[in-house]
């Protein structure tokens, strides 16, 4: 999501870079920067709860309100102030367009109508007696009482009851977000495949998110496991050198690919609380005992072998990093 830890990251590397030629761009990636660290707080807790309430004034409520705000006032910034400024820096735009595309899966899990998570209300079937020989004519032919007869005049003072809107239809028009999330998931990726190599973390945390938006709200396991698999092969026959840096975000990305793939395959969903794609943004290395080496990159069950690696001209890998596809 936009509270990946490579997207991050990225963020904060891109606004120190260009804080003395674009102090106004920068400024904005690090409101962005901040936005997503608090967003991503919301998030987890938001996954933590068994049933996001947000028909009475809870806890959970005020959770759902905060993160619709922060997503917003996110969305507004990515298109309005960044995403025209970034026509000419190629691993910023992708990053531009993929976060615009996460604000819009927020958007889609949270505050979607028709909800992607929606539970559906049982309806009353009128049972019969089937014992003693029941009139099952008579039973026909009699009126349901649960079918609407004519409208007869309210009672004075009585005004019509309306069906309440969503709580948070105040911070955001309540409408269905999935064809413009997708067409900003379509476009970002289409970018990532353009502009970036198939190893680059970016491209990869793109494919990511926008496989788990197919799983997640598209409810599509057999596009996300292609496309997750894709990625994965992308990264195998990519020829583009990298440093250590970048080397190991992939492979943490890589890995998280190859856990999507088989969660795809068993169709385990979760629970019924809105989860995000990015699910649990990709762990840092030294985050977890499961984290995998920077020399070694899963694929499904298996393991990639190690990718190019940028040389200083000995020999040996350069831990600098180097600007690529201008």
């Amino acid at each position: 999501m936009a509270t990946a830890d490579v997207d991050q990251k990225f963020l904060g590397q891109f606004a120190k870079r260009i804080n003395n030629s674009n102090p106004f761009l920068s400024s904005f990636l690090y409101k962005v920067l901040g936005l997503s660290i608090l967003l991503a707080k919301k998030l987890v807790r938001a996954r933590r709860l068994r049933k996001l309430d947000t028909t009475r004034d809870t806890k959970s409520l005020q959770l759902y309100h905060h993160i619709i705000w922060l997503s917003r006032e996110g969305l507004i910034m990515i298109e309005q102030f960044i995403v025209p400024m970034v026509s000419g820096m190629l691993e910023l735009k992708v990053l531009s367009y993929k976060l615009r595309a996460s604000f819009y899966h927020i958007f889609v899990l949270f505050h979607n109508h028709p909800s992607v998570h929606q539970t559906a209300i049982p309806s009353f079937t009128p049972t019969t007696n089937k014992s003693k020989g029941a009139d099952r004519r008579s039973i026909a032919s009699s009126p349901n009482p649960f079918e609407g007869g004519p409208v007869q005049p309210l009672p004075p003072g009585l005004s019509p009851v309306s069906i309440p809107k969503p709580s948070a239809a105040f911070l955001l028009p309540v409408t269905d977000y999935i064809p413009s999330a997708t067409s900003c998931f379509t476009e970002a990726a289409a970018l990532a495949d353009a502009l970036l190599s198939g190893s680059h973390p970016i491209r990869l945390s793109v494919k990511f998110e926008y496989a788990a938006y197919m799983f997640d709200c598209l409810h599509d396991a057999d596009e996300s496991t292609k496309l997750a698999q894709q990625a994965i092969k992308d990264v195998y026959n990519a020829q583009e050198g990298m440093d250590d840096d970048q080397f190991e975000d992939a492979a943490i990305l890589v890995h998280e690919l190859g856990t999507r793939i088989k969660r795809n395959r068993s169709g385990s969903g979760g629970s019924n609380t809105p989860k995000l794609g990015g699910e649990g943004s990709p762990p840092r290395a030294g985050s977890s005992p499961s984290t995998p080496r920077a020399s070694r990159m899963v694929r499904g069950e298996g393991i990639l072998p190690k990718l190019p690696v940028v040389t200083n001209g000995v020999g040996g890998p350069s831990g600098t990093s180097t600007e690529r596809l201008r």
